[in-house]
């Protein structure tokens, strides 16, 4: 039975095919342009991770302030310093830790035998290259040797090296840090820099070795990895330093916490609301090539009367008349729907990227927005267009079953 009334859904496509094929030229657009919709949705959000990720996510930084809030004795605005006994107080008693780097810096003159600029120099510990995930280009990273034996070395950046050697071969070079000398050991890769951000001219040194160039007694701050829920770690955090220092957990401004996940979590809040508002306008879309199907539906019912009532005639009950007319309109739908999958996927390849990121940043490229076509993003689609489809087939089916027969045959 089913046979039959998908023949004669197809019988009657191809006797009024120019409408037929434009009815499907609509339902085609309107599922590509929730197809690609939601693709760039998928781009947004995945450029955003493509950002965060490069720093890695899970890690977290700390950073002194002065207290806001009075505790017994003391008055607010107390300056709170870090030392290394706090280093091995985290690393030993809040969960969850997996390492921890301090870091001092400073900006001072560098210089080599052509030139001099002024940059920041960063004293750290080789934990440092896993928890930032500073990928070494040329040579190596800092190590627990260098560090225990002062050594006078230094990792550069991307940008130092291009300013400092102009394309010659940097390592065993030698540059002065503050008129001090220090020998180059490794090149970190590019990473993504907006403007003037210094990220890929800094400079590396052993934090031992950072005493030559500055007070190492009280630390700057210190960036830390970690595995389990960032909110709990950061509880625990605040809890174990303000116990140490004398300041409430709750003193936001006693020490400063940059927690990578948390802001990478507000930024998904934000990419799924995008989301779900490009869905609705694709769905909109695809519901108004639904009320177009719906009408052609509506003529076909209408040229189709005399036929209806010689069907029913014979012995077609409601629901033969209903399918018959329901089946046209979903063989219709399958077919835009297929068309315009198909033309969502060659879309997404044409275009390639959306410029994004590099927009604005340099190194960038890997963060603009990839029209990111998945699995999830055609099942829904399809759902949309099943249901809008089923809809706007449903009201003229309706109509034709309703028919009396002898009006219709009647019909002129």
């Amino acid at each position: 039975m089913l046979k039959d009334i998908f023949g004669q859904a197809f019988e009657a496509m191809r006797h009024n095919g120019r409408r037929t094929a434009i009815t499907v030229l609509g339902m085609a657009w309107g599922i590509a342009t929730v197809v690609l919709l939601l693709a760039y949705g998928a781009g947004f959000g995945r450029a955003f991770e493509t950002i965060f990720a490069q720093f890695g996510t899970n890690q977290m930084g700390v950073f002194p302030g002065r207290t806001s809030e009075q505790v017994g004795g003391s008055k607010a605005g107390v300056q709170v310093r870090l030392t290394m006994d706090d280093v091995e107080r985290i690393q030993e008693t809040v969960p969850g830790i997996i390492h921890v780097s301090p870091q001092v810096w400073k900006e001072v003159p560098v210089q080599n035998e052509l030139h001099t600029y002024t940059w920041e120099v960063d004293g750290v510990t080789p934990e440092l290259q896993s928890i930032q995930k500073m990928d070494i280009d040329e040579g190596r990273f800092i190590t627990a040797a260098d560090v225990q034996q002062r050594a006078h070395v230094a990792v550069i950046g991307a940008e130092s090296k291009n300013k400092l050697y102009s394309g010659a071969f940097p390592l065993g070079q030698t540059i002065r840090l503050n008129g001090v000398s220090f020998e180059v050991i490794g090149v970190l890769k590019a990473k993504m820099q907006e403007g003037d951000n210094n990220i890929n001219r800094m400079i590396n040194v052993p934090f031992s070795t950072m005493s030559d160039l500055k007070d190492t007694k009280y630390i700057d701050g210190m960036w830390m990895s970690y595995n389990g829920d960032h909110t709990t770690v950061q509880q625990a955090l605040r809890k174990t330093l303000g116990a140490a220092h004398g300041f409430r957990p709750t003193d936001r401004n006693a020490i400063h916490v940059a927690d990578i996940m948390q802001q990478l979590s507000q930024f998904r809040v934000v990419t799924l609301g995008l989301q779900v508002l490009l869905a609705f306008i694709g769905a909109l879309t695809l519901g108004i090539a639904g009320i177009g199907l719906m009408n052609i539906m509506l003529v076909s019912v209408q040229q189709r009367t005399r036929e209806i009532g010689v069907e029913k005639a014979l012995g077609a009950r409601k629901r033969h008349i209903l399918l018959q007319f329901l089946a046209e309109a979903m063989v219709i739908t399958g077919v835009g729907g297929a068309a315009g999958i198909a033309l969502a996927y060659a879309v997404s390849k044409g275009v390639g990227s959306i410029t994004f990121y590099s927009a604005v940043a340099t190194n960038a490229d890997a963060a603009d927005i990839h029209l990111l076509i998945s699995g999830t993003s055609v099942i829904v689609a399809t759902s949309i267009l099943v249901i809008v489809g089923t809809i706007s087939g449903m009201i003229p089916a309706i109509q034709a079953s309703n028919l009396d027969p002898i009006e219709a045959l009647r019909y002129e």
